[in-house]
């Protein structure tokens, strides 16, 4: 996913709201993947966003998102690695369990990161039962066709649903040339498509293309039963974006796919300097922010520490 900085520079409790559209949240219904597939079918585009903790589920939750992905891009987004290699079951588990807590209709997927279930289709059934079980995930995701698409199945064959990952897979971008296009020539385009076929074969639900040209995306959806979710690909059965990226969170730039819908972080910033800058003028708290204590206890309270020296 995107959201990468730049490189050396470069159970659910969800109360009821009201969503952008003004429909209540309270009155949809939870994405169920029969209604994933059927929304391919419809043509009604599909809306992913990727979260990391509580508050942003909660918005996800009142915005009428389809989809809620905690990616392995909170490794660089949220805990401050430089790519997405080094995050844990550990580290991930516990943002997809936040995340759980603030959804009550999006679909919640979650990525399984490197390292936790390439070795193996046992140790993939293993990792992919733990986000299950433990975190409370819907779905989870993996990257690469290849013998990748063994893994995707053997987690489908145990019920899990899974959601495959082509085009640009940041796992495994250096083997790839680094964070760029992918499919750029027939060959590569070719590879790709036999990737996402090869994973829709396996029992994927659905498949991520990232970083890959429109019209091969186009070419690749007419060939594909499962919706497609582009983020970089163009026009798609549905999009996903980050949520830093959308929100404006960081001072790097983003990738070309991305359009930032705001631009939070310099109004964050002054916010934070402002507070700081009160309290060290002495500003803040007035009276306005903190806690009164009726006189005549106050004098009580005077009077004994007085008395006990």
């Amino acid at each position: 996913m995107s959201a990468h900085p730049p490189q050396a520079q470069t159970g659910p409790s969800a109360g009821a709201g009201e969503s952008l559209q003004g429909a209540p949240t309270a009155n949809r219904l939870p994405l169920t993947i029969p209604a994933l597939l059927e929304r391919k079918r419809s043509g009604q585009p599909l809306v992913m966003v990727t979260c990391y903790d509580y508050p942003s589920a909660r918005i996800v939750q009142e915005a009428n998102v389809d989809l809620a992905l905690v990616g392995d891009s909170a490794a660089m987004t949220v805990l401050g690695y430089d790519s997405t290699v080094p995050v844990t079951v550990e580290e991930l588990l516990m943002l997809v369990k936040a995340v759980r807590r603030g959804l009550r209709t999006p679909l919640l997927l979650a990525d399984l990161p490197f390292g936790s279930y390439e070795a193996s289709d046992q140790l993939a059934v293993l990792t992919a039962q733990r986000f299950v079980k433990e975190g409370g995930a819907d779905a989870v995701k993996l990257e690469g066709g290849g013998p990748i698409a063994d893994r995707a199945r053997a987690i489908a064959h145990t019920g899990i649903p899974v959601v495959g990952h082509v085009g640009l897979t940041p796992q495994t971008a250096t083997a790839l040339g680094g964070f760029k296009a992918q499919g750029r020539t027939a060959d590569q385009a070719l590879a790709v498509v036999e990737d996402a076929i090869a994973l829709q074969q396996a029992g994927c639900c659905c498949i991520v293309f990232e970083a890959v040209p429109a019209a091969v995306t186009a070419l690749a959806r007419d060939q594909l039963e499962v919706p497609v979710i582009g983020i970089g690909a163009g026009p798609a059965d549905g999009q996903v974006l980050v949520w830093h990226d959308i929100l404006g969170l960081y001072e790097w730039g983003s990738p070309r796919f991305v359009k930032r819908y705001a631009q939070l972080r310099a109004p964050m910033l002054e916010a934070v300097q402002r507070y700081a800058a009160e309290v060290r003028a002495g500003e803040f708290p007035s009276s306005d922010y903190t806690y009164s204590i009726d006189p005549e206890q106050l004098e009580q309270l005077s009077v004994r520490l007085r008395r006990e020296g």
